[in-house]
């Protein structure tokens, strides 16, 4: 919902880190260290590691912010970097529920994880398919100008609601059922909105 307002003020903010470690450390290692902090936020969290999973998790997201700028910075933008970047960014999201899960260990838990994963895969469909027709239409990140290697259909769940919330569920685990069916009904509004935008405007 505000990753296109904080996407400039994101920048701004990384801006010096990044030329501090262009050249240093590729854009694509920096991938690889936000995939460790998300996957590593969801073992530590099947472990019972509250702060420790909070804090890789946001670790993870600090490199995430990196990658492309970095990549900015040295004029080494590509599509390979952008969709690894996405690549990591869902296996993260699926292992911090999953680990929360795990930790629970109980049949309410897993159910409501199953559901918001699921709700998380239909959304994957909703925009990225809009953002292929996006494509077909000249209507992409190139097109529009976005920073993002390809167009990002705008949604009341993003990025930045994404590390809000998994931030709260890793912190208080015990509620995971809330935060589990919370968010899963905040995605389902969100492929909604999708799917309204599409049948007014795809016709």
């Amino acid at each position: 919902m505000i990753d296109r307002i904080l996407r400039n003020t994101k920048d701004r903010m990384v801006g010096p880190a990044a030329r501090v470690v262009a050249g240093r450390i590729g854009a694509g290692w920096l991938t690889v260290l936000s995939l460790a902090g998300g996957v590593g936020g969801g073992v530590a969290a099947g472990f019972g590691l509250g702060w420790q999973a909070v804090a890789l998790w946001l670790l993870g997201r600090v490199f995430d912010g990196l990658d492309g700028a970095v990549a900015r910075e040295g004029d080494r933008q590509s599509d390979l970097g952008g969709y690894l970047d996405m690549m990591a960014d869902t296996v993260g999201y699926a292992a911090v529920p999953i680990g929360i899960a795990t930790a629970q260990a109980s049949i309410g838990t897993w159910t409501w994880c199953a559901v918001l994963l699921a709700t998380f895969y239909v959304n994957t469909m909703s925009w990225t398919y809009l953002a292929a027709i996006a494509e077909k239409r000249g209507g992409g990140a190139a097109a529009t100008g976005e920073r993002t290697t390809i167009h990002m259909p705008a949604g009341l769940v993003e990025g930045a609601e994404t590390i809000v919330l998994f931030v709260l569920m890793l912190s208080f685990p015990d509620q995971a059922i809330w935060w589990f069916s919370t968010m899963a009904g905040l995605v389902g509004i969100t492929v909604i909105q999708r799917v309204v935008w599409a049948v007014r405007n795809l016709r």
